[in-house]
């Protein structure tokens, strides 16, 4: 195992994340650290970052070299991006870095963080045609893939922090509004090929404003889930938000609730890009990524071979890398998500349910035992809970708030015995009908695994009238798995309105 320190030097905020690298290409993320630095703030005058401003971030990335130096990291990663890339002393700032507080500094060509950003998009979200907006402080990287490969990428020459400087003399903010919305369109109309977005592209976006957005719209409508990863806003709420915010005075401390005030001043001309992008095309919400830069470093250093291709099973890898963080009986998370597989696919004539529910049975039947983790008595909950929290990639947030409640069943434990209230606001009576039916297979197969030696290799379903026949196949005696299956009989018939024997 190796740890590594990864530094973002943005435009508004400097960050670092401490990673534990793992063996077979897993990570996890133990420390973070961010700060609001402003490094473009006054370049829109000249073109210089200002010697203040400089100095301040000397003093953050001694505070970061500590933090590093404390959790002895390997290897340092330390990126700077837009306006370290634009700025006139940009030698001066690096030297200045290097001499301040021994930290080498790579600045970061357009390309190479667009390369960045979508490589730590397209390896944590399960949208084959995409085009992601990143909101920085002095920029916005616009790139479009396809079928998960990058055709264009762009850098528009603003971000949030220089939009709401050059506009920040207009007194009204409908009109401020309106200006910054007009200028950002001009330079969205330059880009050519947006016109040529296949039907089915996704908006995502990525950025420190763009999930701060997210905050605001899950406080607005008391949403369960506390993640801003695949978060989706529909246009018609984001308007309604907007409106709300557009017109306040930027020239005051802002406060909204949720939002640091280094961030809160600067949303309203983040989501002016966002409005600008909403009239110049045809898209009718946002996806919110809450992965980016920082994410795609980790996976190139993590997975090497995403410098050639992108990862294929985007869930799996994350599930994996659970399993492995976790120290779990990979072996046995396997087979008994091949025994429910096997449950799910024969027993298709009662539970009727659509493919896609397929992702949740996965999700719960790998991650069953993960909250045996933390304490064997009562792991179910455990579970739930962290499969709930887990921030899994390549599975959409009402996916995984069933994962966590089937897998919160699987160990004879009814819907209403544990705290789920608030998450079934999420759900629709269908969903909550396939988590009792999903609860029930992934209980079975648990089961049928319950000695965790791969007993019983298969399984055949024969439907008769009101009963199930289940007749399993083994290679050595099942006594014990067929017994605990058995246990599990009243609850089968509270869900699929049939009789169960199991032989």
């Amino acid at each position: 195992m190796e740890k590594i320190a990864i530094i973002d030097i943005g435009s508004n905020t400097a960050r670092i994340v401490i990673v534990n690298v793992l063996d077979g290409g897993y990570y996890n993320v133990i420390d973070e650290l961010k700060e609001p630095v402003r490094l473009a703030q006054g370049m829109e005058t000249d073109g210089f970052l200002r010697p203040l401003r400089i100095q301040q971030m000397v003093k953050t990335l001694s505070t970061f070299k500590n933090l590093y130096e404390s959790h002895k990291v390997n290897q340092v990663f330390a990126y700077a991006t837009a306006a370290v890339r634009r700025a006139k002393n940009q030698k001066t700032f690096v030297d200045e870095i290097l001499n301040g507080c021994g930290i080498k500094v790579t600045v970061l060509t357009q390309e190479e963080e667009a390369n960045l950003v979508y490589t730590g998009v397209i390896n944590s979200m399960d949208i084959p045609r995409g085009l992601i907006i990143d909101i920085g402080g002095a920029s916005v990287k616009v790139i479009h893939y396809n079928r998960r490969f990058m055709l264009e990428q762009d850098s528009l020459p603003f971000g949030a922090v220089t939009l709401t400087e050059k506009f920040i003399h207009i007194t009204d903010g409908n009109e401020r509004a309106k200006q910054m919305e007009d200028y950002v369109t001009e330079y969205i109309k330059k880009l050519d090929w947006l016109g040529n977005l296949e039907e089915d592209t996704q908006l995502i976006g990525v950025g420190g404003s763009i999930r701060n957005l997210g905050k605001i719209s899950r406080r607005f409508k008391r949403y369960p889930l506390n993640m801003a990863h695949n978060y989706h806003i529909p246009f018609e709420e984001f308007d309604n938000i907007y409106n709300s915010l557009k017109a306040v005075d930027v020239t005051k401390p802002v406060r909204i609730k949720g939002v640091s005030a280094s961030r809160a001043e600067i949303l309203p001309a983040a989501m002016s890009v966002i409005r600008a992008f909403e009239r110049a095309t045809s898209f009718t919400g946002i996806t919110i990524s809450g992965a980016g830069m920082r994410e795609g470093v980790m996976f190139h250093y993590a997975v090497p071979s995403t410098y050639e291709r992108c990862i294929t099973d985007v869930l799996g890898h994350s599930i994996y890398n659970m399993l492995h963080n976790f120290n779990m009986n990979i072996p046995h998370s396997e087979h008994v998500f091949d025994l429910s597989l096997q449950l799910y696919r024969q027993l298709k004539v009662l539970h009727k349910l659509p493919r896609m529910y397929v992702k949740v049975l996965r999700v719960a039947a790998q991650l069953h035992d993960i909250g045996s983790s933390i304490k064997f008595y009562d792991h179910h909950r455990h579970s739930y809970y962290l499969i709930l929290n887990s921030n899994l990639y390549g599975i959409q947030q009402k996916d995984l708030v069933m994962a966590a409640l089937v897998a919160g069943m699987h160990s004879n434990q009814p819907l209403d015995g544990m705290d789920v209230q608030q998450y079934l606001t999420m759900l629709t009576e269908d969903d909550i009908e396939a988590v009792k039916k999903l609860g029930v297979i992934v209980r079975i197969a648990e089961c049928f695994d319950r000695s965790m030696s791969g007993v019983i290799t298969s399984i055949n379903c024969d439907i008769l009238g009101e009963s199930v026949i289940l007749k399993t196949e083994s290679n050595a005696d099942c006594t014990l798995e067929i017994q605990d299956a058995l246990l599990a009989v009243g609850d089968f018939k509270r869900a699929f309105k049939k009789n169960l024997d199991i032989l």
